[in-house]
């Protein structure tokens, strides 16, 4: 990450189920919508904006604790970096935006959540015979 990449921390909702697929030896990518509306207190009553929707996208470890924790409807905060996907369709620039999360969690203004740390990971063993030494 430098220090010139684009951050943006998202509070919203799932929209839709989780993904997580494997791609290669071990790496594995999750994605889901999140649904952001903005909610303003104006004349004595609470008013709700227009919704925006935005993909987020999440790595390896953070994926796979992504899909079992969360699902649709989660109320989440989202931080990571804002990333532009480009190309041309029928000859005209498109771009699509999405989130790549570095922290992905529920957002406990909405309600409870418990947290549990996976056991860690083993060291693979050291290599055994004559070229150890």
């Amino acid at each position: 990450m430098s220090m010139y990449d684009t951050q943006i921390t998202l509070a919203g909702w799932i929209g839709g189920e989780v993904t997580l697929r494997e791609v290669a030896e071990g790496r594995a990518v999750a994605s889901f919508r999140v649904a952001c509306t903005p909610t303003r207190y104006r004349d004595g009553e609470w008013v709700k904006g227009s919704t925006s929707w935005h993909t987020v996208k999440v790595w390896n470890r953070l994926a796979r604790h992504v899909a079992a924790s969360l699902q649709s409807g989660d109320p989440v905060v989202v931080h990571g970096r804002l990333v532009a996907d480009s190309w041309e369709r029928d000859g005209k620039p498109q771009t699509s935006w999405e989130v790549v999360a570095t922290s992905v969690g529920h957002d406990l203004a909405h309600g409870t959540t418990a947290f549990s740390k996976p056991a860690p990971v083993e060291a693979v063993p050291e290599m055994a015979g004559p070229q150890a030494a």
